[in-house]
């Protein structure tokens, strides 16, 4: 018992070593620079734009990582994340008990917990966290038809949400937990933090009707996570049959992904800074 939490231990510190020295994590450039507030509305609109695509297409890589949960926790703990995600609120406690909603009819952002479950809730349309990324880009003067799709995607954008579907979908489990443990911390690492600042000064100076729930509630989730990693951790390296070298290679590859999509962010403003 004692050797294999030794094994457990010395496996935790090489996953923390990993993500932590990641650039993604450590140091994303683009996000820092955003959190200073000097981004266009032409930097503005094309963060929207990006961000609706990936943020669309992570539907079918959840939906992927559904298909192949290796237990029934995690079949159920995927579809939570996928059916919130459509659409299907929180409920905390109960179907009585909305989270820390304000109104138990909130569809947005701001009105709905960030905690619970998607079991005998309802389903809205306008709960669908691409509807509040809508939300954002109508603000921006940004069409419904102009968001979201494979083809608005820069080839950064869309090899991030390839390596989403091929990693953190993956049919091997010790690749997807991998994936998903980084994707985790990357998450939790700042960067909401970081784009909301921006955000918050752009809205001031050029677009005061901006919403920014969409940002903000995604924040607070990813606080929430962020505290139940290491349970999550210790639970995949008991797995009978889990793969330490695929979980490592998993976690890198998507963080890698990651930052290309943060890199083709990068470019686009220099490309923009070019051309004025």
């Amino acid at each position: 018992m004692l050797r294999q939490v030794r094994n457990f231990e010395a496996f935790r510190e090489r996953v923390e070593r990993l993500i932590s020295s990641h650039p993604v994590v450590a140091d994303n450039q683009y996000t820092r620079w955003f959190a200073g507030g000097e981004a266009s509305y032409d930097e503005v609109r094309h963060l929207a734009v990006q961000f609706s695509v990936f943020s669309h297409q992570f539907v079918e890589a959840q939906l992927r990582k559904v298909f192949n949960a290796a237990t029934l926790d995690q079949y159920h703990a995927s579809k939570e994340i996928l059916m919130n995600e459509l659409g299907v609120v929180f409920l905390k406690g109960n179907a009585r008990e909305f989270g820390v909603s304000i109104k138990p009819d909130g569809v947005g952002p701001e009105e709905n917990g960030t905690e619970g479950t998607v079991n005998g809730s309802r389903y809205r349309h306008e709960a669908a966290h691409f509807e509040w990324l809508l939300q954002f880009g109508q603000a921006l003067g940004i069409r419904f038809e102009e968001m979201g799709k494979r083809r608005f995607g820069t080839p950064s954008t869309l090899y991030f949400c390839d390596q989403l579907l091929a990693i953190y979908g993956a049919e091997d489990p010790s690749t997807a937990e991998g994936a998903s443990y980084a994707v985790e911390h990357w998450a939790a690492a700042g960067f909401w933090k970081e784009l909301i600042a921006g955000l918050r000064a752009y809205k001031r100076r050029e677009c005061p009707t901006l919403p920014l729930g969409f940002f903000v509630w995604h924040d607070l989730v990813e606080d929430q996570h962020a505290a139940h990693t290491d349970d999550e951790l210790r639970e995949a390296f008991d797995r009978p049959g889990f793969d330490e070298a695929a979980f490592l290679r998993g976690a890198r590859e998507m963080l890698d992904s990651v930052q290309a999509f943060w890199d083709g962010l990068m470019a686009n403003r220099h490309a923009l800074q070019l051309a004025a």
